[in-house]
């Protein structure tokens, strides 16, 4: 009786490197590269400017503070919850700060009741969600309205500013030719990607939002570990009110008002999957580079506010079913 031999297999063909199209739809960040390298071709030629590495910080410190509560957003949503709610804890806390501090009390005193402002309110969506068993969307919707609406309460329709000389202008503060806002940006995403990535806690807000109910099994403190969350978004979003402030010169109950699509759309576009389990800080940080490439072009190239939010709310869209059709994929 004859037998055929097996063809061998040679270790060259076992190995063949995957065409780079299936390389950038194996990973969602991979393709957020890819679209910020077009997207800072396509802003060159329609200004010289993006070729200066200078233009691009200073366009980026208007939206560093987006960009930076983007990030620990990205682990509230890795969590398999969300947030709503930071552009307008940033009013009220901003509100908060400038009116404290026009009553006469010491800028630290009005620093220190911000801050705190913003931990109470991240504790009050945390209560909501873990204690009274809500839904963080729905309560998180309701709280952005509610934050807007006391920041109007507390500050009127009237500017609140006069700060002192070393608190305002931090955007033409640079370390090293960067300027402060950006920095903070930078050390923060090296900082949440070290812990998402190589600790203990960070592997846990992985198991979480993959099966909450296997988690607990697993005896991870799922309710303190989304707490801390919450309470970490209140004071970030307090944080970068105080930013905005010092940016501005001043402070408004309209704040950051549509921030919240932002933010969103950079987690999203960074391939963080909207049902929790999965997500990277450097798809965030590489698509926080992208939204600050397409709005200040869209800017540079004269497109009306009405089509520039169209657009985002597109990407929005879009990001959302580019993601899930990679993980799916990927699951197959």
């Amino acid at each position: 009786m004859s037998h055929t031999p097996a063809t061998a297999v040679s270790p060259q063909d076992a190995a063949k490197p995957l065409p780079l199209w299936r390389v950038v739809l194996v990973r969602p960040e991979m393709m957020t590269l890819v679209l910020l390298a077009a997207a800072f071709v396509i802003a060159c030629l329609l200004s010289p400017f993006f070729a200066s590495l200078t233009f691009i910080l200073e366009s980026a410190t208007y939206y560093a503070e987006f960009s930076i509560i983007a990030l620990v957003l990205t682990l509230v949503i890795i969590a398999g919850e969300i947030d709503l709610s930071p552009a307008s804890t940033m009013a009220l806390t901003a509100c908060l700060f400038g009116t404290v501090f026009q009553a006469g009390l010491p800028i630290g005193w009005a620093i220190a009741a911000s801050l705190a402002a913003g931990l109470v309110m991240g504790a009050f969506n945390g209560v909501m969600v873990l204690w009274l068993r809500l839904p963080s969307l729905m309560v998180t919707i309701g709280t952005l309205i509610m934050y807007r609406g006391l920041a109007q309460v507390l500050a009127g329709d009237k500017s609140i500013g006069k700060f002192p000389a070393w608190f305002v202008g931090i955007d033409y503060r640079t370390l090293l030719g960067v300027p402060v806002p950006v920095l903070v940006f930078v050390i923060a995403s090296l900082a949440l990607a070290f812990v998402l990535g190589a600790t203990i806690l960070g592997r846990q807000i992985y198991q979480i939002g993959t099966s909450e109910i296997a988690a607990r099994h697993a005896g991870i403190k799922v309710r303190r570990i989304k707490f801390a969350l919450f309470l970490a978004m209140g004071l970030t979003s307090a944080l970068c009110g105080l930013l905005a402030a010092s940016r501005l010169a001043s402070v408004r109950y309209d704040l950051a008002t549509g921030g919240e699509l932002q933010m969103v759309l950079i987690v999203m576009l960074g391939g963080t999957y909207i049902f929790g389990g999965r997500g990277t800080i450097a798809g965030t940080f590489i698509a926080s580079w992208l939204l600050v490439i397409i709005a200040t072009g869209m800017t540079v190239a004269n497109i009306p506010v009405t089509y520039q939010l169209t657009v985002m709310g597109l990407l929005l869209i879009v990001s959302i079913i580019a993601t899930n059709a990679i993980y799916a994929r990927n699951q197959r």
